[in-house]
């Protein structure tokens, strides 16, 4: 059996990274191997000079908004179509990328071992106009090249509540690219959480984490090694 791939996408402040480090917290405490990839750090493509274009022609400042310190970042809001189609060029060569590091991390894990993403290819694709019928065309070539995780996680989040917590982009994107999100949830397979608190969300994660866990058990050897 292969090593277990889990990726957690969402809208910016729908509590991504705090689900993480509690499902790595439980899995370590079970002793089971956690390696962890953010999508921008380990697989985007030319990301500092992406994060450099953002900067300095899209005038984003690029930081972490906290509620202390809002940022004002000015990048995937923006939708004109000259960014479209170079994010779309992007997207592609990160899904070839994204097959690449996927394939070198399974090899490297311990096959009981456990590959989380902070965010994915999914995430890319949702800040595309995904309402379009052309962007939702382009979105499912890429999605049928990405590799298939055994547990993609959705987590949603009210937008109002969202930009509380992490205050970058304007309400109204952040209404459109949770629409976005769920119009993708109808595309792939994704493991959807509701809105909830913290603790709330880390149990519906295990439940669903214990479930997946459970039935790789009992799958017969043969059948696994078909998979």
């Amino acid at each position: 059996m292969e090593p277990t791939l889990i990726t957690f996408s969402g809208i910016d402040g729908a509590g991504k990274s705090t689900q993480i480090d509690k499902l790595r917290r439980y899995l370590s405490e079970q002793g089971i191997p956690v390696e962890t990839l953010t999508f921008w750090d380990n697989v985007a493509v030319l990301a500092s000079l992406r994060s450099g274009f953002s900067r300095r022609v899209l005038e984003s400042d690029g930081q972490v908004g906290t509620p202390e310190r809002p940022a004002n970042r000015n990048d995937k809001n923006r939708q004109s179509l000259p960014l479209l189609l170079g994010r779309s060029l992007l997207h592609l060569l990160d899904v070839f990328r994204l097959r690449r590091i996927v394939r070198r991390a399974k090899s490297a894990s311990p096959s009981r071992g456990v590959i989380i993403f902070d965010r994915y290819i999914y995430d890319q694709l949702a800040a595309l106009p995904l309402a379009h019928w052309l962007a939702r065309s382009y979105a499912s070539l890429i999605l049928k090249l990405a590799p298939q995780p055994d547990l993609s996680f959705l987590l949603d989040a009210v937008p109002e509540e969202a930009r509380a917590r992490k205050p970058e982009y304007p309400l109204e994107f952040l209404r459109v690219y949770r629409d976005s999100y769920l119009e993708l949830g109808r595309m792939v397979r994704l493991s959807f959480v509701s809105a909830a608190g913290a603790d709330e969300v880390h149990a519906a994660i295990l439940e669903r984490w214990k479930k997946l866990a459970g039935e790789s058990a009992e799958m017969p050897v043969q059948s696994a090694v078909a998979a």
